[in-house]
């Protein structure tokens, strides 16, 4: 973890049909950290991380990534990878072929990389099977490895050990790890405060719409 900070979130807002979900939040990630927030379900660490991420726009307050601040005419932040959900899986296709077809976008990822960051995340990718056969475990490590697969400074992964078993979660921990030591700024939302404990340089609670250390 270094001194330079390399996201700004400044006095964030968001409601959803008159609802606040999130008020007046500050927040800085550390370059080389890994951070987490933690939550019940529907606390608003997922929207806020969206919001981070440049993929929902606050009500009011500022996100700036890489000095970049975003706005609606911001694309995808660069050097930023994200996992929120299995839910853009293509679940006839194999692992494989899924990150070759997201690769397409972009054609910038080469097939070798994508066949290193599947078997980075535990997978094989000569496995012939549709993803709708994987356990959610391995839907998680799918999701996980589309997020590094452009190699980015940055990840943004969103309760990312969910439906991961014991030895799942270990494994989870030894490779946030091994990407610390490479040099990438992980940030993850979970909604175990004991888990994030273990392995996180930073920790936030996320309650009532406001973000507080743990």
């Amino acid at each position: 973890m270094t001194n330079t900070t390399i996201l700004t979130a400044s006095k964030i807002s968001k409601s959803f049909k008159q609802k606040e979900v999130l008020r007046d939040l500050n927040f800085t990630l550390p370059e080389n950290a890994i951070v987490a927030i933690c939550g019940i379900n529907g606390s608003g660490k997922s929207v806020f991380m969206r919001i981070l991420a440049g993929l929902v726009l606050p009500d009011s307050g500022t996100v700036t990534i890489f000095g970049t601040r975003l706005d609606r005419r911001t694309e995808f932040p660069a050097s930023t990878g994200v996992h929120f959900d299995n839910s853009g899986l293509l679940l006839t296709e194999t692992a494989r072929n899924n990150l070759l077809l997201l690769a397409m976008v972009s054609n910038t990822v080469s097939k070798e990389r994508i066949d290193e960051v599947i078997r980075l995340v535990g997978l094989d990718p000569a496995d012939k099977r549709p993803v709708r056969t994987y356990s959610t475990g391995m839907r998680q490590r799918l999701g996980i490895a589309q997020a590094l697969m452009e190699d980015p400074k940055l990840l943004m992964l969103d309760e990312p050990t969910t439906g991961l078993d014991f030895d799942g979660q270990d494994w989870f921990h030894d490779l946030i790890r091994e990407l610390q030591g490479q040099g990438k700024t992980i940030l993850i939302t979970s909604h175990s405060k004991e888990e994030i404990a273990s392995f996180c340089d930073q920790a936030y609670v996320m309650a009532g719409g406001t973000l507080k250390p743990l």
